[in-house]
């Protein structure tokens, strides 16, 4: 019987490194899963989990050797937003390709199916917050330079004017370069009492680092929503002072749902696998929402799929309590605050 064949296409070094290990574990764990109960189209599933490498140039080549060297059925991404579009270049529609991390809600390929928060989901309940509840009025937005953080940071901008604050200033780095003396200099001078840190993986742990490091923590507010389980292990106990997130999963929501998906991550991969966090567990919603898609086209064509996005339910979800579209349907967004390594959630929406 010929299996189906998935690829994991995943950066493992570079500054999104940090996450290939639980997003290996819970795709790992997502095939595992299918294949002890149907498979997909009653065949079994063979998951290869490739390295995306640094650049989207390196992902786009990972993405044509799968299709065209190993005859791959489809692509899960869970890439940073530069390389996305380039891999569904690469991909010309000759396969389905689910990209699952968050992402700034941009995309100029509609052959491309995304599973991930977009920034105006993540940051509109949280600006509200942080205006509301902490009276943040001056906003330092800073980030590496490329799409993600740049348009996130410009709907930033028109959230912070609707909730009457103000942006004191703005200011970017390529990715891996982790000289802050100039925009921690900004932060002080500008007297900004909010920083939106938009940097991705290990340059958000940097940065993090370097910011408390400056004497900036004890008084000036931090929020990002790239903020995670294994970004927070990048960091000392002390260094999460006054720092909040946002993200429709953690692995402390309380819920039948995540505790079961919990119990089962853990008799897979033992009692200290990979943190889960919201970028691995995005991996095991992608491959159960391709595999829905495949189940309800009765197909692996990705033409016969697209008559079935946004209308196509999962089979799991770590995250909410409902199963929901696969494209259509939003999960809620929890806003945390750091407590040492713990993210305590304090809004829901």
């Amino acid at each position: 019987m010929r299996s189906v064949r998935i690829s994991l296409l995943i950066p493992q070094s570079g500054a999104a490194g940090l996450w290939a290990p639980s997003a290996e574990a819970c795709g790992r764990l997502a095939v595992n899963e299918i294949n002890r109960g149907s498979g997909i189209r009653r065949c079994p599933v063979e998951l290869r989990v490739v390295d995306a490498g640094e650049t989207g140039q390196s992902a786009a080549r990972a993405a044509r050797s799968e299709i065209e060297d190993h005859g791959v059925d489809g692509i899960v991404g869970m890439l940073p937003s530069f390389a996305r579009d380039l891999v569904v270049a690469a991909a010309r529609g000759r396969v389905p390709f689910v990209y699952t991390p968050q992402f700034e809600g941009l995309s100029s390929r509609r052959d491309v199916i995304t599973t991930g928060e977009t920034a105006d989901e993540l940051l509109a309940p949280a600006i509200q917050w942080l205006s509301e509840a902490k009276r943040g009025r001056r906003y330092f937005l800073c980030g590496n330079d490329y799409i993600w953080p740049r348009s996130s940071l410009q709907i930033a901008r028109a959230l912070i004017a609707r909730f009457g604050g103000t942006v004191t200033g703005e200011h970017y780095l390529p990715v891996g370069v982790h000289d802050f003396d100039e925009v921690l200099t900004r932060i002080k001078t500008t007297r900004s009492d909010v920083v939106l840190p938009y940097f991705l993986g290990l340059d958000c742990i940097a940065f993090n680092r370097a910011f408390c490091a400056a004497g900036l923590s004890s008084h000036v507010l931090r929020f990002c929503s790239a903020i995670d389980e294994t970004v927070v292990y990048g960091l000392k106990t002390d260094e999460t002072e006054h720092l909040y997130t946002a993200s429709s999963y953690f692995s402390s929501i309380r819920s039948r749902n995540n505790g079961a998906f919990l119990e089962r991550y853990h008799m897979a991969f033992g009692e200290s696998p990979p943190p889960a966090n919201a970028f691995g567990e995005s991996c095991y919603e992608g491959i159960y929402s391709l595999a829905a898609l495949m189940d309800e086209a009765d197909s692996l064509d990705a033409r016969e799929l697209t008559r079935f996005y946004g209308r196509t339910t999962q089979q799991r979800t770590a995250r909410g309590d409902q199963v929901r579209p696969v494209v259509g349907g939003r999960h809620p967004i929890y806003l945390a605050q750091l407590d040492g390594y713990d993210f305590s959630i304090i809004h829901r929406r």
